[in-house]
């Protein structure tokens, strides 16, 4: 089964949904995400007055893309084939063109936290068009938001795209010239594009671990092991060492723990209440859940190591110590079963 994931990228009004839409009955088992992006409040008054409204669009955007992709994208992979019509990555581009000094640096630090999350896409399809072709697909839709949309930004996009994919490292780029195509009305344009992706799919080398992350340092199974792996990755990566930041960030995985484990106490008791006995409805609830609990008690570990790594603190050493004074304490009788 083909387990892609192909994302769809390019100017406001270059056709990315349309294609998108298309392109699912071409490739078997493949769904489609399309971004929701006229439920952003903000979006009509930023393309009046960009300067006023940049922050709050941008920043709506961000976390409605990112919590659309965080469960949808492993999901609909675990399926099939997924076809979007937008990457997560590409919302820094409009930081970039829309946003300056401290919005620009702490949207920065949202959207790399927030990104580590994102699966990446196997493929980009970068559908180019021709400024006056855009335009004119811009006029024919005629969105209300965007009739007063400046010409000039419209340039200024295109050319931040260029530049964004050219310098794209860790995903393939297919790009294709869209000024001719008529793939909504044209049968042969859309099998044309379609079978571009399927001959640049196949030609994709088997993906292999990066080389600046020693993954032989998981393998060994200890604490110093595993913050010398988060060190290297973290320095690899260039995320950003804020102890106050990630401390953040952690309380942010602890809430995600938090949620499935609300989730479980909850269907316990419905179980309970339709007849189940205690034991039987918490083992069920849980292995509901069991996959997205993993998931996120690794990201609390992981954040765990980065915050020892940021304090300089050996946190196996600490470990030890600690549970060393534990062994011989008292607990407080709400900590325990009753006899």
């Amino acid at each position: 089964m083909n387990h892609k994931f192909v994302a769809i990228e390019g100017v406001i009004g270059v056709g990315k949904t349309t294609l998108t839409r298309l392109l699912q009955s071409k490739f078997e088992n493949a769904s489609v995400l399309l971004e929701v992006f006229e439920e952003n409040p903000f979006l009509a008054g930023f393309y009046k007055d960009r300067d006023s409204l940049a922050f709050q669009t941008q920043l709506f955007f961000l976390l409605s893309r990112y919590h659309q992709q965080h469960e949808a994208v492993p999901n609909a992979l675990r399926k099939g084939m997924l076809i979007a019509d937008y990457t997560f990555a590409k919302d820094e581009l409009f930081a970039w063109l829309n946003l300056k000094d401290d919005e620009l640096a702490m949207y920065g630090r949202v959207h790399a936290a927030l990104g580590e999350k994102i699966p990446k896409p196997d493929l980009i399809v970068y559908l180019q068009a021709d400024h006056d072709v855009i335009m004119r697909r811009i006029a024919l839709r005629d969105r209300p938001y965007e009739r007063d949309m400046d010409p000039e930004y419209i340039r200024k996009l295109a050319a931040a795209y260029e530049a964004w994919l050219s310098n794209v490292q860790d995903t393939n780029v297919l790009t294709i010239n869209v000024n001719s195509l008529d793939y909504l009305s044209n049968e042969g344009d859309l099998a044309h594009v379609a079978e571009l992706i399927q001959k640049t799919l196949a030609e994709q080398a088997p993906s292999s671990p990066p080389t600046d992350t020693p993954l032989n340092l998981l393998q060994n199974g200890r604490i110093p092991d595993f913050q010398t792996f988060h060190r290297q990755l973290d320095s690899s990566k260039g995320f950003d060492p804020d102890i106050f930041f990630n401390y953040i960030l952690l309380t942010e995985e602890v809430g995600e723990v938090a949620s499935d484990l609300i989730k479980i106490w909850g269907e316990a008791k419905q179980l309970v209440g339709n007849g189940r006995s205690p034991e039987e409805a918490h083992q069920i609830a849980l292995e509901t859940h069991r996959a997205t609990l993993r998931s996120e008690l690794a990201d609390v570990l992981a954040y765990t190591l980065k915050l020892a790594n940021y304090a300089g603190i050996d946190l196996e050493k600490a470990y030890l110590e600690k549970m060393q004074k534990n062994i011989g304490r008292s607990w407080p009788k709400e900590r325990t079963l009753p006899n």
